[in-house]
């Protein structure tokens, strides 16, 4: 079993969240048991951003088990053209074009995705499942 995790869950661990961190980070610790763990290159990114220095982030995701998944062309020609049809009706900014590469890149290269962001991607990702660190 692959499966995809997004920035928010990653956050949550490595900024010790008082709400949703030991939930998070039980959640991995399950997927992790069940298969093998990979990021999307924009996760890489948004997760490095938190860090002082790039070798502390890539010391803190291996140590988590993570492996780096970079995207291929099907997953971000999926991800422009539902961006494209997002923002076509009327979706706003708020969702940038990193949340949809994350789903693409879920639905091409892993059998399931944890996020906290459950609903949008149920919503633009059909067929994706997506579990929810925060619900029992």
């Amino acid at each position: 079993m692959i499966t995809a995790v997004d920035t928010n869950v990653l956050l949550d661990v490595f900024l010790a969240d008082k709400s949703h961190g030991a939930r998070s980070a039980a959640a991995l610790r399950t997927c992790l048991g069940e298969g093998r763990l990979v990021v999307a290159d924009a996760v890489w990114a948004e997760v490095c951003s938190v860090f002082p220095d790039s070798a502390k982030a890539t010391a803190a995701m291996d140590e988590l088990g993570l492996f780096y998944e970079p995207l291929d062309k099907t997953a971000a020609t999926r991800a422009g053209n539902l961006w494209r049809k997002y923002r076509q009706a009327g979706g706003s900014r708020s969702r940038m074009v990193a949340d949809f590469l994350v789903g693409a890149h879920a639905l091409e290269h892993a059998d399931r995705l944890l996020s906290r962001d459950r609903g949008f991607y149920r919503r633009y990702f059909k067929g994706l499942t997506v579990l929810d660190p925060s619900r029992d």
